[in-house]
């Protein structure tokens, strides 16, 4: 399926409600599976997290997770402790080409049993459930951070809790940070001292429900249509000054767009301020999900741009970075890249129309790509892909003015 989308009459001012964060959604689940003392609100409607939902919640011997890597790794923990529990978790043909061994060998100098039961270092996993006894356990923290945040998730079940040793530069702090402060809201306490964490054992919580905030991820592509639009204001519903999230950088760092950030009670306020720089150079190691929102943007508003801190782009839904280059470079962009970073010249002519833009089964690459809709006609390959983090993107698009009709 293609969607062709053109902009038919954007409104100036617009309020948008964006469902609960998938993030905090996803870790919440596992929490609640494992301790059950709390109801949660405003849960994400994303596909990553029905498919968690529907994994915690069957009865059978094989779990397919299909493209969600995040059930994936959390799941590879939750299981692992599961006692006198078999289970084979698999998923689709991509999920196993991407790599979970770093936290199969945390688990396993734990002391659980996980076996491949095909190549070496990738699903899928046979996984033996038993009680962990150990105390401590070193992972890399330069790798994703789902690796660190699955044995935090597992960690107030172990009796003693656990040390987790990071090893390395710690790769998108903030989701660490996020995973912490589900875990204080339910009543578990943590230090988190250099590259040491250590997560105490569970003692029963007086919590009774947590809210889920609205998805800054998701968040993202309203503020790179705003920015690229003649929109005037945009109030974006459900969201937090105090966020945990750590895509809430995106107030900070669409000002160099022309973008403020305002606030009126939970109403979070768009606003154009026309101050755009013309070049940037961004450190993207804490907010890999906002990349290519970023890229995208930059190349609309004709910004020059350097993106740092991409390494764990090349194991995400597709390889990012060459993905990127690709689509950008279709629609008349120079781009050069390597295993870390993106550099984008500024754009000297007009965007090409009606290109095609393939999503490599990616979410973000079609939701990032369609806010071009915003100055330009394009079309957008596989357009269901976005189901994955945010079910109604389309319908949003479409009180943004949009057209999206299948070509």
């Amino acid at each position: 399926m293609v969607y062709k989308l053109s902009a038919n009459k954007i409104p100036e001012k617009k309020r948008i409600l964006i469902k609960g964060s998938k993030s905090e959604s996803n870790r919440l689940l596992i929490l609640q599976k494992l301790f059950g003392s709390f109801s949660i609100i405003n849960l994400s409607d994303s596909m990553d997290t029905q498919v968690l939902y529907k994994a915690l919640n069957e009865k059978g011997e094989v779990i397919d997770v299909g493209h969600t890597g995040t059930a994936m790794r959390f799941l590879t923990a939750y299981f692992s402790i599961q006692e006198d529990s078999k289970v084979i978790l698999r998923g689709s043909k991509h999920m196993h080409q991407r790599p979970i061994a770093p936290l199969v060998n945390a688990l396993k100098d734990m002391g659980a049993h996980i076996e491949y039961l095909d190549k070496l270092g990738y699903p899928p996993l046979f996984i033996s459930g038993q009680k962990l006894n150990a105390q401590s356990v070193e992972i890399d923290g330069s790798m994703s951070s789902q690796y660190v945040t699955a044995l935090l998730l597992i960690a107030p079940a172990l009796e003693n809790g656990l040390k987790v040793q990071l090893k390395g530069k710690i790769n998108s702090l903030p989701y660490i940070e996020m995973t912490l402060k589900l875990l204080q809201q339910i009543g578990v306490m943590y230090t988190f001292n250099g590259n040491t964490i250590c997560v105490a054992p569970y003692n029963k919580s007086k919590v009774q429900s947590i809210t889920v905030e609205s998805d800054w991820s998701s968040a993202s592509y309203l503020y790179s249509f705003f920015a690229i639009s003649k929109m005037k204001e945009m109030r974006l519903k459900k969201f937090s000054k105090d966020s945990l999230q750590g895509d809430s950088k995106l107030q900070e760092l669409y000002r160099n767009f022309g973008v403020e950030s305002l606030w009126d009670n939970d109403d979070l306020v768009l606003q154009k301020t026309f101050n755009i720089n013309s070049h940037l150079t961004i450190d993207c190691s804490r907010i890999p999900d906002l990349a290519q929102t970023i890229a995208v943007t930059a190349f609309a508003l004709g910004v020059s741009l350097k993106l740092l801190g991409l390494h764990t782009l090349k194991i995400k839904e597709t390889d990012r970075l060459v993905a990127l280059q690709n689509e950008l470079q279709k629609l008349g962009a120079h781009v050069q890249i390597d295993s870390s970073s993106l550099a984008l010249d500024a754009r000297e002519k007009n965007i090409k129309e009606d290109i095609l833009i393939e999503t490599y089964q990616d979410h973000r690459m079609a939701m990032a790509f369609a806010c071009l809709a915003a100055t330009t006609p394009i079309r957008i390959q596989n357009p269901e892909v976005v189901k994955k983090s945010f079910i109604d993107f389309w319908e949003v698009w479409k009180q943004l003015g949009v057209s999206c009709f299948e070509h």
